[in-house]
């Protein structure tokens, strides 16, 4: 039996939920600088399979690599874990 292999989690905020069963999450990280090294934030968006359209614009979530759905997907929706704030 092959082994599964633990697949990476990251968290990040939906900003657009307009495709149907697909999500786009902006994840923020930090890394250094190249030549003087100091951290910098960067963000990059990631097409994410929502099955059952359950986020909304705004919400804090929590997704997981998977096998590729379409040409730009390759994550899943894992858990909202923060519900945005309707105004």
């Amino acid at each position: 039996m092959a082994q599964e292999t633990r697949k990476r989690r990251m968290n990040g905020v939906v900003v657009s939920n307009k495709g149907e069963k697909t999500a786009v999450v902006r994840v923020n990280y930090r890394r250094p600088d190249e030549l003087y090294g100091k951290y910098v934030r960067r963000s990059t968006k990631l097409h994410v399979h929502d099955p059952e359209n359950t986020c909304q614009e705004g919400d804090f979530v929590t997704v997981e690599e998977a096998r590729r759905v379409s040409k730009n997907k390759a994550w899943r929706l894992v858990e909202v874990v923060e519900k945005a704030v309707q105004v």
